[in-house]
């Protein structure tokens, strides 16, 4: 996959396909190599390619699409195995009684609700997702981060959504945010690693391209934009910066890297607009479960009305659908 250019070669010996321990000057060179982001040019195009129009039958398919890519998530302290139970039946069946609507991609829920949901999630396709490391602040000791991703792991979570130390990046301890998310990627096994940037606390498009690069480097099998716990979380330029991002890693390595997308996604608008930035950016192999998930506690209802409206012409009532 790394295009036939001269000095191709030399640029896979600085971003390693898999991960490896880093030294200092290995690592400062890596960042230094980062190129910058022109902010303008990023807010243009995310613009622009967020009025695309989509016609009936590919919206339809975007409908689908987003419904089968959902994290479909509870994270408050007020969660109860009950609220999980409710929340994988909602995953499973989106609407009771339509088979043709398809399960979401995941549930995610705190690490003391996985067993939970694995065991209402057993014999299904959906996958228990969990947050990890301190989420959402990341601020702890590296041995209990750990700790909580091998105790998540080993309640049956198929993936960790881990956060960066936020602290350690903007001091520019790029070193010590590399190697948690080595050791993470370690612990984690078999299950997949999600790494949640939190780009609203970076400050700079500059600063969201360094993260994601270094959270790749380090071992990432996806990316995140945000906890849904920060303002701004989630926005359209910030996710084409992370996708142009993935693109010249994938580039470069030929690893393929997914991406999420999380926080102050509710409209079914909304969601369609970020599929139309990954196909542009990425293109049609990142249009799967597998390499791009959005991350919801309220989208799924609307898009089923979405779904309802596309299909007969007639806005639909929330009364007429399950609350997420």
């Amino acid at each position: 996959m790394c295009p036939s250019q001269p000095n191709c070669a030399e640029r896979r010996r600085i971003i390693p396909v898999v991960a490896t321990a880093l030294s200092l000057t290995h690592l400062g060179s890596l960042m230094r190599g980062v190129r910058s982001v022109d902010e303008v040019g990023a807010d243009e195009r995310a613009a622009s390619l967020a009025k695309r129009s989509i016609k009936k039958a590919s919206k339809l398919w975007a409908l689908d699409l987003a419904v089968r890519c959902m994290d479909l998530t509870t994270l408050e302290g007020s969660d109860t195995p009950g609220k999980v139970t409710a929340l994988c039946a909602k995953g499973i069946r989106p609407k009771p009684g339509d088979a043709t609507i398809p399960s979401v991609a995941a549930i995610c829920v705190y690490p003391a609700r996985v067993a939970d949901a694995v065991a209402h999630l057993s014999g299904s396709n959906v996958r228990v997702a969990s947050v990890a490391t301190a989420f959402p602040s990341g601020q702890s000791f590296p041995s209990i981060k750990i700790a909580e991703t091998e105790e998540a792991v080993r309640a049956g979570a198929h993936e960790i959504d881990m956060v960066i130390d936020r602290g350690a990046f903007l001091s520019g301890d790029y070193q010590r945010v590399y190697d948690e998310v080595v050791a993470v990627k370690e612990a984690c096994g078999t299950a997949h690693l999600k790494v949640i940037l939190e780009t609203g606390e970076l400050g700079t498009y500059d600063a969201v391209r360094r993260a994601s690069i270094l959270a790749m480097a380090a071992g990432a099998d996806f990316i995140k934009t945000s906890t849904g716990k920060v303002q701004p979380a989630a926005t359209l330029p910030v996710s084409l910066v992370m996708m142009e991002a993935i693109r010249d890693f994938v580039r470069e390595t030929g690893r393929p890297v997914g991406f999420k997308a999380a926080g102050g996604i509710r409209t079914s608008k909304q969601a369609i607009a970020y599929l139309v930035v990954l196909y542009e950016t990425l293109g049609s192999g990142w249009m799967t479960p597998d390499l791009f998930r959005l991350g919801a506690s309220t989208l799924l209802n609307d898009v089923l009305m979405q779904i309802d409206k596309e299909r007969t012409g007639v806005y639909q009532s929330g009364d007429y659908f399950t609350i997420d």
